[in-house]
């Protein structure tokens, strides 16, 4: 089995989530006995040719004028030696008569639209409507997003379950690790926040938290990592508050290393991937009782009702206070992460594309 794998998200400048998924994927997948050829409407880096492999430049047209026509057109369609075809966003490609696999990562958009811009809903819509419409098989990575899709239309034996991984490097030399976050402007005791700075995430309440946290922990800093997402976040210019958009893997591996907590108060998760990726490395993690994140940390974390400002800040203090309890939450942490591969991944992967090899056509353009 040979698939095309969509890669346009690593022609982004900030690939974010969804590039680092599409990168694992296309590592793993080979391992799991399906070929992969990647394509896109563009040339990416050397550095992500090496990552991904074998790949194909669609040409012209690109960017946001290939999306339109793929979603409002269905053309051009695409031509490639390849079994089917997997689209690992809602960016879903003219397949024409190949089968068509999709991964649904949430509908965030159909419950917090007032979280996106107009065009992003739109976008976003019409994705997950070709989705229902063409797809041989759905992947998402959570029950509670499978659980989601079900409530808005998709057939249930459509939907397979492949939950992320997490590879991480060995780690660096403690000096290292300690320049590199010195680097950043921490000098002290920090909270971590990592993915797409827009509301959904819930960083307002979490500035709100810190600000509580620092009257018991005056020295405590915030540090968050992550692109600019849809629409603005209010107070992220607070005192001690680090705003370090995207920075390199090497700078992340180190501040996951040494922050007192890596915090995910997000108001709606189709996964949660930072917060899976603190566990690996040990850091505390603390995050919402909500949507997927309890799924992914169950009880190697502190879950805080979602939205509650002062049980998100206690959880924060009792965490930054307490060496016994971090190195506790460490080792849980740790041992929950094991459990999700980016191996396991790709093996669900490969099964849902079998599945779709056998599905009867539905709808393909």
């Amino acid at each position: 089995m040979r698939i095309g794998l969509h890669t346009g998200q690593l022609l982004q400048p900030v690939p974010g989530g969804i590039g680092r998924y599409t990168v694992h994927l296309a590592r793993n997948l080979p391992a799991a006995g399906v070929g992969v050829l990647c394509f896109g409407a563009g040339v990416p880096s050397e550095r992500v040719q090496r990552l991904i492999g074998d790949y194909v430049d669609l040409g012209r047209p690109r960017g946001s004028a290939r999306y339109a026509m793929w979603h409002h057109l269905r053309w051009p369609r695409l031509r490639l030696p390849v079994d089917l075809v997997h689209a690992p966003s809602l960016a879903v490609p003219a397949a024409g008569t190949l089968p068509l696999v999709v991964t649904v990562h949430d509908v965030a958009f159909l419950r917090e639209p007032s979280a996106f811009t107009r065009r992003g809903l739109q976008f976003h819509r019409r994705g997950l409507t070709l989705a229902h419409r063409e797809a041989a098989a759905i992947v998402t990575a959570s029950r509670f997003a499978r659980d989601e899709l079900i409530s808005v239309g998709f057939d249930r034996d459509r939907i397979h379950l492949a939950p992320h991984g997490v590879e991480i490097r060995e780690p660096d030399a403690d000096a290292v690790i300690d320049t590199r976050v010195a680097d950043t402007g921490i000098d002290g005791p920090f909270v971590l926040a990592v993915g797409t700075v827009e509301p959904r995430k819930g960083l307002d309440v979490l500035v709100r938290a810190f600000g509580a946290a620092r009257e018991q922990l005056p020295d405590l800093q915030l540090a968050i990592v992550g692109p600019k997402g849809w629409l603005a976040v209010p107070g992220l210019e607070a005192e001690a508050v680090h705003r370090l958009g995207s920075v390199p893997e090497a700078t992340l591996d180190a501040l996951y290393r040494r922050a007192v907590v890596c915090a995910v108060p997000s108001r709606y998760e189709g996964f949660g991937l930072p917060a899976l990726e603190a566990m690996a490395r040990g850091c505390p993690v603390v995050a919402s009782n909500a949507t997927s994140l309890p799924e992914v940390v169950g009880s190697a974390g502190t879950l805080v009702p979602v939205g509650d400002v002062e049980a998100l800040a206690r959880a924060l203090v009792e965490t930054a206070r307490d060496p016994d309890l971090r190195a506790e939450m460490s080792d849980r942490g740790r041992a929950r992460a094991a459990g999700f591969t980016w191996a396991g991944s790709a093996h669900a992967h490969a099964a849902a594309y079998a599945a779709a090899l056998e599905a009867p056509a539905v709808g393909r353009s």
